[in-house]
């Protein structure tokens, strides 16, 4: 039992030195032969960028890895939590605007962009997703099937960056909600499904995900104390991450009405947001 070694998979450590190269690509080479504009902020949205690898990176390598695969539940939604609410927003930050938008220009690109960032598809997307693999006839099916868990977590980050998207717009070519009160109502909607969800996991009286009932026991914990821990971190620091987001959208919109009223006293609030 090696609780604490530092396993890397090839895969991973592949699809991880893939990313940071094209993304290299696009800001340095490509952008100097094709006379691509520079951003103001280039150089910390590549830091954004790099943030979002290593925490996919060390997320399905190593301790935390090992202990979510074989032995914690409350480890594997910690796993969860940092790939689909932590890493997409420093993913889709890392994206400068200007590169979004030359690759808009590709008609095969914008149209499944536009379709992607919908609303009411990453809604649908995000938390049908979550549902599913939480059941626990999938959740199992995963911890046993080394591919199928591939695609578990491949899946929780495509969706997580569609509903990181409308929140964030990086661009105004894909952005449906203004900032303002609806996305605070979308944003809040967003959080219900998960949390009865995870209610549902942390309340239970029997333990859901039969792969951790037979698991080695690492800690002082059962496994339905271990399956009620998840579900806590689920839950809370779940709800709490999508409550911050609403508070950044709230003080962004508040600001911008201020200033708008600073230029114009007269000028009653439209409720929208400039760019």
């Amino acid at each position: 039992m090696d609780i604490l070694g530092f396993e890397i998979f090839p895969s991973i450590l592949v699809g991880c030195l893939y990313l940071l190269g094209a993304y290299w690509l696009a800001l340095g080479p490509a952008r100097r032969r094709f006379g691509w504009p520079e951003g103001a902020n280039d150089g910390l949205r590549a830091a954004s960028w790099i943030t979002a690898i290593l925490i996919i990176f060390f997320s399905l390598n190593g301790p935390l890895h090992e202990w979510s695969d074989n032995y914690l539940f409350s480890a594997h939604m910690v796993q969860h939590l940092l790939l689909m609410l932590i890493m997409p927003p420093f993913l889709i930050w890392g994206l400068p605007p200007w590169l979004i938008r030359k690759a808009l220009e590709i008609r095969a690109i914008y149209l499944p962009a536009r379709f992607l960032t919908h609303p009411v598809v990453a809604f649908l997307a995000y938390n049908g997703v979550f549902i599913f693999w939480h059941l626990p006839e999938m959740y199992n099916w995963a911890m046993m099937d080394h591919t199928i868990h591939i695609i578990q977590h491949l899946s929780f980050m495509v969706v997580a960056v569609m509903m990181w998207w409308p929140i964030m717009t990086p661009v105004q070519e894909l952005q449906r909600i203004p900032p303002g009160p609806i996305l605070m109502a979308w944003i809040f909607l967003f959080g219900i499904p998960g949390t009865i969800v995870s209610a549902m996991i942390t309340l239970s009286d029997d333990v859901l995900y039969t792969w951790y009932a037979a698991a080695p026991r690492i800690t002082s914990l059962s496994a339905l104390e271990d399956q009620r821990l998840g579900g806590l971190i689920m839950w809370i620091p779940g709800m709490l991450v999508f409550w911050v987001a609403i508070t950044a959208i709230f003080f962004r919109w508040t600001g911008y009405e201020y200033r708008s009223w600073k230029e114009d006293p007269e000028a009653l609030p439209t409720g929208e947001i400039g760019p």
